[in-house]
């Protein structure tokens, strides 16, 4: 009796996330293909892959960090809390928490490194418009992800700690992968619908990885297809101002979690860079760290004007602005489409709408 309880309990539930998904956050996203940027690879015979974007950027409030943000905000709803904290980098998952949270009537305090906040101000007003208190804190976001953590283990009582990304303890980077795998169930569906196949390569960039995994979780079983993660090579990989960990890190702990991260030579973490405020993070997801080592996934990395580079061709190409955290993933196809066969199939994860970064492409 107790087993088919929670058995119409569990069902109840998935039942409120997919009628979420597809009325609140408009999934789902369109696999668009992108017929210019195909063309812009071409070679000399007319031949190359063709492109697709899964297209992230049109989630409500724009970018793939919704998909968790709403499900998580409604597993705080069930638990009965009242208040939220989140940590925020670019200011996506903040926005998306604040969204989730105003919906559900719940608090929402978002942590956010003071230069960060500088540099995403127009995230920051958002969420304070959603109703969100942001609180700065002197760093970046590893330090605003301590402060959330902190300000989290003070109020177990009424307070749920909803984490975007797939660091730090079990279960947080498992649950934020599982909710992040609509995108890759979706992908494989699509693809199917387009071209009765799965895709030859899937590319995404990677901070953290929730983006990354997301479309990955679904073919990391299919070894025909080829998963490609991008990192922030910043300055370039040897200036030592990048967000590369796992083209340069190397094995510690991170917030609970074993995986790569940039450290130095007594183990104490060292400042990322990225021009993609959303990329620097001085670890990754220890789930990506195991793809990395079983080499299941290969990474390679982009610096910052190669990224600027990439968000400008896609925006005049196809009249879609990347965030330029996703940018990175699209400056790999200059690397990478010269390599592949004609008529391979090749989806990018448009993984945030480049509203945010606009100043800073123009001012690059």
């Amino acid at each position: 009796m107790i087993t088919h309880l929670r058995e119409i309990c569990m069902l109840r539930m998935q039942h409120e996330l997919e009628t979420a998904l597809r009325d609140y956050v408009g999934r789902e996203t369109p696999l668009y293909f992108a017929e210019r940027l195909t063309n812009h690879y071409k070679n000399e015979d007319g031949q190359g892959p063709e492109i697709y974007l899964k297209r992230e950027d049109l989630n409500h409030c724009g970018a793939h960090k919704m998909n968790n943000a709403i499900a998580q905000a409604m597993i705080a709803k069930r638990m009965g809390l009242k208040s939220v904290v989140a940590a925020t980098g670019a200011g996506q998952h903040g926005v998306a928490t604040a969204a989730a949270c105003a919906k559900l009537s719940l608090e929402c305090i978002v942590f956010m490194g003071t230069s960060d906040m500088e540099k995403q101000s127009s995230n920051v007003l958002l969420m304070k418009l959603l109703g969100a208190e942001v609180k700065g804190v002197e760093g970046n976001f590893k330090d605003a992800s301590s402060q959330a953590i902190r300000e989290w283990v003070g109020n177990l009582q009424t307070t749920y700690n909803l984490t975007g990304t797939v660091v730090g303890p079990h279960p947080c980077p498992s649950m934020v992968r599982e909710f992040q795998s609509v995108i890759g169930k979706e992908t494989r569906r699509q693809a199917m619908e387009k071209w009765g196949g799965k895709p030859d390569v899937v590319i995404a960039c990677v901070g953290s990885g929730s983006n990354a995994l997301g479309i990955f979780h679904e073919f990391i079983g299919d070894e025909d297809v080829r998963l490609i993660g991008v990192e922030a090579a910043g300055f370039g990989l040897e200036s030592g101002k990048h967000s590369a960990t796992l083209a340069r890190g190397e094995v510690g702990v991170y917030h609970g979690a074993m995986s790569y991260l940039l450290q130095d030579d007594e183990g104490q973490i060292t400042e990322p860079h990225s021009i993609g405020v959303g990329l620097k993070c001085p670890g990754v997801g220890p789930e990506l760290s195991f793809l990395k080592d079983t080499e299941r996934a290969e990474f390679y990395s982009a610096t910052d004007k190669e990224a600027v580079e990439a968000c400008k061709r896609l925006s005049r190409l196809e009249g879609i602005i990347p965030s330029l955290e996703a940018s990175h993933a699209f400056a790999f196809l200059e690397k990478l489409c010269p390599t592949l066969p004609n008529g391979f199939k090749v989806i990018v994860n448009c993984s945030g709408r480049g509203d945010k970064d606009a100043e800073t492409v123009l001012n690059y």
